[in-house]
């Protein structure tokens, strides 16, 4: 290394991943033993195994699914303190015992704020781990099995971050707290934004997502290892069905996985003392976290996102790095419209050549729960690994493109001392981002903003808006009435712009608004 780093500067010298696709589910490991055999592959690739852990005293654990609070009326898989049961696990006494909060940006928040914590002095040598065993989960429940995944080994658990529900009552009301309802709503925002028939956008987002799953099928743990073509994805089929329109089967991060992974970060100056190869060495050269406006209905439009435009802004002028130095991306891919939004705020043009991914994506490598970018930051360091010098970059993505981390990764060394910038000191300008009044109530001529019809197994089932009143700007959440031509003419025609009539529930939180197309 030219550059030596400074003693406190953070360092990931450790990274393990796994997958499992047991079907006996007696025989499955739980969440908590898959981030045991990351954390054990973690510490074999930083060079030193087991010994790892009599020098570990920070041990931080992304949130499980069934800890989030749309998930807590499942039967099983809460712990009480999973970091101290992971360290029992591991035969580790961490001092400090970190739980992050609900969302796929949890990742990168633990990773941004753990190297903090040893830039400052405050931790020495850390294990951050996610797991999710979802599918195994939801095939016990399914055969009506309960499974002994559940720990109370006392000790302190340190929250990092805050829970706090990502929708108001009246979005819940109407059925925007499940991600498979609003992205679409965001993806027909976009097409809207680009002019683009629905046909053409579809056949843009199946361009888009093909290259995810040609990647997919070369990772070693990706779930659904199966190379797409971009007709493929974008056709309604049998096995393609519609999810949330426009969105196919084929666009729809699967939860239903069972993965996991670690990450082992220290100080320079331990991964000296411990004898850690420097070629094992990978740097965070910037990160930053932000949120977008808190509440769906009260976004500035849902084709845009602010605080990636920050985050990514705060970012690279921590590392001295921009856009154009990047090799690797890995842009959260929940859903086709997150790419889109993360990309086009990040300055990414659309005609790139560089692949947007180094996992495949949610929906082909796998969406595990709040897991997900622990793989794709493992994946990461290993393609950064593989080739000395290069740079790359990773975001994460929680709730309704609400909140975010990002990280800038090489193995060049950091120059000069390590510190980034407060997200607070930041986020105030987000926070004040002009955006329209929201009517809870709405009543009166309105216009469509954006929209999405939910389909089943049988079909179309309802539709969701977004709109804004004729008289005020004020913008409402509705459904249209529950009339199959009304569900059929939504697919079938483009509704973007289109005016009618909204009269208000009977009760907010109650019942729904109702929009009814002229």
């Amino acid at each position: 290394m030219s550059v030596q780093p400074e003693d406190r500067t953070p360092v990931l010298v450790g990274v393990g991943q796994c997958v499992q696709k047991e079907k006996d589910v007696e025989k499955a490991k739980s969440p908590l033993h898959l981030m045991e055999d990351a954390a054990r592959l973690a510490a074999k690739d930083a060079g030193i195994g087991d010994k790892l852990w009599q020098h570990v005293d920070n041990i931080t654990v992304v949130r499980f699914i069934t800890d989030s609070p749309d998930a807590r009326r499942l039967p099983f898989g809460r712990y009480g303190n999973a970091p101290k049961s992971l360290g029992n696990m591991l035969g580790a006494n961490a001092s400090k015992n970190c739980y992050g909060p609900t969302g796929g940006n949890t990742p990168q928040m633990l990773v941004n704020h753990t190297a903090e914590l040893i830039a400052n002095g405050e931790t020495e040598v850390a294990l951050v781990a996610g797991a999710e065993a979802f599918a195994t989960m939801m095939r016990a429940l399914g055969q009506g099995k309960m499974l002994p995944w559940h720990d109370e080994p006392g000790g302190t658990r340190i929250d990092v971050g805050y829970e706090r529900e990502g929708v108001t009552e009246v979005e819940k009301a109407h059925k925007l707290q499940f991600p498979v309802n609003i992205y679409p709503m965001f993806e027909n925002a976009i097409r809207g934004q680009k002019k683009r028939s629905v046909r053409e956008h579809q056949l843009a987002i199946g361009k888009l997502m093909a290259p995810f799953t040609e990647v997919a099928a070369k990772h070693p743990q990706a779930w659904f290892p199966i190379a797409r073509t971009a007709e493929e994805i974008a056709t309604p089929s049998d096995d393609n069905r519609y999810v949330g329109f426009p969105y196919t089967k084929y666009m729809n991060a699967i939860m239903q996985v069972d993965q996991g992974a670690a990450v082992v970060m220290m100080s320079v100056k331990k991964a000296r003392e411990l004898g850690i190869p420097q070629e094992k060495w990978v740097f965070l050269h910037g990160c930053a976290d932000a949120n977008d406006l808190w509440y769906p209905t009260e976004r500035v439009n849902y084709y845009s996102s602010p605080a990636i435009r920050m985050m990514g802004k705060k970012a690279f002028a921590m590392s001295g790095w921009n856009i154009g130095d990047i090799d690797y991306f890995d842009l959260y891919s929940c859903f086709p419209s997150a790419v889109q939004i993360g990309r086009n705020e990040l300055g990414i043009a659309e005609d790139d050549k560089r692949p947007l991914t180094v996992t495949g994506g949610l929906p082909y490598f796998g969406g595990a729960g709040n897991a997900y970018v622990m793989l794709s930051i493992a994946t990461m360091i290993e393609k950064l690994r593989a080739k000395p010098g290069t740079k790359g970059l990773v975001t994460s993505n929680g709730w309704y493109v609400t909140k975010h981390g990002l990280g800038l990764y090489s193995t060049d060394p950091v120059k000069g001392a390590w510190k980034r910038e407060k997200p607070a000191t930041y986020q105030a300008e987000i926070d004040a981002e002009a955006h329209p009044v929201v009517n809870e109530q709405p009543k009166g001529r309105a216009k469509i903003e954006t929209y999405t019809v939910v389909n089943g197994r049988d079909g179309a089932e309802f539709a969701i808006l977004f709109g804004r009143l004729d008289d005020t700007g004020a913008r409402f959440v509705a459904h249209t009435p529950n009339d199959k031509p009304i569900l059929q003419d939504f697919m079938e025609r483009d509704q973007l712009g289109r005016s009618g009539t909204v009269a208000p529930a009977a009760e907010p939180g109650k019942d729904v608004n109702v929009f009814t197309p002229e």
